[in-house]
């Protein structure tokens, strides 16, 4: 997924082509990660994490300004629809361009809603429950502190940092399907092609499309970075756990009496695999 938002991304804002754009992403991601490894990853992501902050905070105090406060986002969210919602004898039913009226509403109906309340107290609690606390990319990092305050302490800054996401995120997401509805919340697939590149809908281009088009130049290239920060932090980490786990719980039952040499070159070279 990471591969294909950046490859898309990369084609909407620096015209490359999508092969050629994964290929570049791939290879910059690579050559850092395996020179440095598993310290190279951590002081990357530390420093895009930084990035990726104060680039959502500012793209977020445009977007309200240029939509009118969040008063405004209230009003005009649910009136934000393309233009051109037919092709030829073809007409898009109402509900796949029409913004839904609980949009706002965290829980929703237990039977018409899109992501119902039962499933976000007992599905999605549990999900996140795994994923934050016994993934391992994240207990990767845990096992890696210097200590078990600084492990403690980071935690617990993740929980704050992870509060962020509603407001730098999810609600510019929205400004940008009200500034910009023919991008963004295109329904029609010539359309979403011409705009994205993609027939099935451009609605994961929301991010990119309002820092390309709201933001001034000098901000607009410090929010590029941020994205292919968050990126490339997302594959290095990914790519990196894969590592560890092929070496630590495979390589070393293949050959138990591998020495520590050896193992960092076996974790490298699977990465790069």
């Amino acid at each position: 997924m990471e591969i294909c938002a950046g490859a898309m991304f990369m084609r909407m804002v620096l015209g490359l082509d999508v092969y050629l754009a994964t290929i570049v992403l791939l290879t910059i991601t690579g050559i850092y990660t395996i020179t440095g490894g598993f310290a190279a990853v951590v002081y990357t992501n530390t420093l895009h994490a930084g990035i990726m902050v104060l680039g959502s905070v500012l793209l977020t105090g445009f977007a309200f300004k240029e939509v009118g406060g969040y008063r405004q986002l209230l009003n005009n969210y649910l009136n934000a629809k393309p233009s051109i919602i037919r092709e030829g004898n073809w007409t898009a039913k109402p509900e796949c361009y029409l913004p839904r009226l609980d949009s706002f509403h965290i829980f929703r109906d237990p039977i018409t809603g899109d992501l119902p309340w039962p499933g976000i107290v007992f599905g999605v609690s549990i999900i996140s429950l795994y994923y934050w606390c016994s993934n391992q990319i994240f207990v990767q990092r845990c096992l890696a502190g210097k200590n078990l305050s600084h492990v403690k302490g980071g935690c617990v800054l993740c929980g704050y940092l992870k509060l962020l996401p509603m407001f730098v995120i999810v609600m510019p997401g929205m400004i940008s399907r009200i500034l910009y509805p023919e991008k963004v919340a295109c329904v029609v697939p010539s359309e979403c092609e011409k705009h994205c590149g993609v027939r099935a809908g451009c609605s994961s281009m929301a991010y990119p499309v309002l820092v390309k088009e709201l933001l001034p130049r000098g901000v607009r290239g410090l929010m590029l970075a941020a994205l292919l920060a968050s990126l490339m932090s997302s594959l290095t980490s990914i790519f990196n756990s894969a590592s560890a786990l092929f070496t630590m719980d495979i390589y070393t039952q293949m050959r138990p009496t591998a020495t520590e040499k050896e193992l960092m070159v076996t974790g490298r070279l699977e990465f790069y695999t």
